[in-house]
This record gives structure tokens, sequence and C-alpha cells, in this order.
């Protein structure tokens, strides 16, 4: 299955890219396993799990961490974000 990643505002920045296709495994098939796979890189990809208030939409629509990811789904990360 293969998905396209998409990362917001300080998190975009924190990982250093604001998206990527990444073919996933098999037991992949939620938000939050998709989540949990992600931080489990390691090194700066610890900020998925570190980041507080982490919201994640899946086709553009805000998604829980139980929602399911498909192949071809688009998945997006932003972090709360404050302006003025």
């Amino acid at each position: 299955m293969s998905v396209h990643i998409l990362y917001f505002a300080g998190l975009r920045e924190a990982l250093g890219q604001s998206s990527e296709q990444l073919s996933l495994p098999a037991q992949v098939g939620s938000v939050g396993q998709l989540h949990a796979h992600l931080a489990a890189r390691g090194g700066v990809w610890v900020a998925l799990a570190t980041t507080k208030n982490l919201r994640i939409a899946v086709n553009r629509k805000v998604a829980a961490m139980d929602a399911p990811v498909k192949d071809g789904d688009e998945v997006a990360f932003f972090p709360p974000v404050t302006g003025g």
C-alpha cells in the first residue's frame, strides 16, 4: 500500500520535508498505526510522537487515530498553529 504524506508548519521544519510518498507494511492500516510507524523511524521523526495536539487528516478530512488508511490516500499531519 502506498500513501502520500504531507507535513505542515513546525512539523515540516522539524522533519526537513513537506511531503513524501511512502509504501507501508501490511500491518499499517490505520492513522494511529501510520503515526507510530513514522515516529519509530527515530531521530527527527520523534517529533511526530512528541508534538502535542497533533491533527491528522485523511483525504482532507480530520481523522481520528482509528480511522482507516487505504492505498492512494493522502494523509496530512499538522501541529497546532498560531498566527496574527
